[in-house]
C-alpha cells in the first residue's frame, strides 16, 4: 500500500516540487504517499485506451481529457499553489472549468477522475482517496480493476458519494455525468496482453 513519507511537519506542494524527479508521491492534507511502481502493461493499456476513447468523445467541447502524471492540487481556489497541502495524480480526469487549467497543474476538483487499481495501493484509493475525492467535490470517480475486470463508481449527490455501484468491464457504459461518452469495453479488453487474463498482476 502507499506508505506515508516520515515528516514532523505538514508538507506543501512548494516541498513536494523539491523532491527527485524519479521519485512519485502523492499529498494529502500535508502527509506524503508513495505511489505505485512502474505500471505494468495491462495497467497502461487500459489507461492508454480510456483516454483514447474520452478523448475522440469530447473533440471540440469545452471538457478537456488529462492522462498522468499531471500535478492536481485540491485546495481552495484562493490558496497560493505552493502552500497547497493536497496533490494528487489520476491516472486519468477530466476537467470543464478551464479556470482551473494552468500550464503546470489543474488547481481545484475535476469533473471525472478514473484510477486504475494496482494490488499496492488499491486499498488507499478505495478509501483514502474517495474520502478526499468526496471533500473536494469530485462528481463522480471510476476505480477500474484490471484483474477482477470490475468497475467500481461513485456519483456526487448533495455532497455525498453514499454506497457504489460495481459493474463488469462488458458492454458499454457512460459516466452519469457525461451521458455522451461512452466506454466500449470490449475494444480496450482486445488490447490486453494474453497473459494478463490468467494471472493476477503484481505492480500496476
Amino acid at each position: 500500500m502507499a506508505l506515508p513519507k516520515a515528516t514532523d511537519h505538514r508538507l506543501t506542494y512548494a516541498d513536494y516540487r523539491k523532491w527527485p524527479a524519479g521519485e512519485r508521491w502523492e499529498l494529502i492534507d500535508g502527509v506524503a504517499y508513495a505511489m505505485a511502481p512502474a505500471p505494468t502493461i495491462s495497467h497502461q493499456t487500459i489507461t492508454g485506451q480510456l483516454f483514447r476513447q474520452i478523448d475522440q468523445a469530447l473533440d471540440g467541447a469545452s471538457c478537456r481529457v488529462l492522462i498522468a502524471p499531471v500535478d492536481v492540487l485540491l485546495s481552495a481556489a484562493s490558496d497560493a499553489d505552493d502552500q497547497a497541502t493536497t496533490v494528487v495524480q489520476p491516472d486519468i480526469l477530466v476537467v470543464c472549468d478551464q479556470a482551473k487549467v494552468t500550464e503546470n497543474n489543474i488547481h481545484g476538483a475535476p469533473d471525472w477522475i478514473i484510477e486504475v487499481l494496482s494490488p499496492a495501493t488499491a486499498r488507499h484509493d478505495h478509501l483514502t482517496k474517495r474520502a478526499l475525492y468526496e471533500r473536494a467535490g469530485v462528481r463522480e470517480y471510476w476505480l477500474v480493476h484490471p484483474v477482477d475486470r470490475v468497475l467500481t463508481l461513485y456519483t456526487l449527490k448533495d455532497g455525498i458519494y453514499g454506497g457504489p455501484e460495481i459493474a463488469e468491464m462488458a458492454g458499454e457504459r457512460s459516466p452519469a455525468i457525461f451521458p455522451e461518452i461512452v466506454i466500449h469495453w470490449q475494444a480496450i479488453l482486445e488490447k490486453l496482453p494474453d497473459s494478463s487474463a490468467g494471472s493476477a498482476e503484481q505492480h500496476a
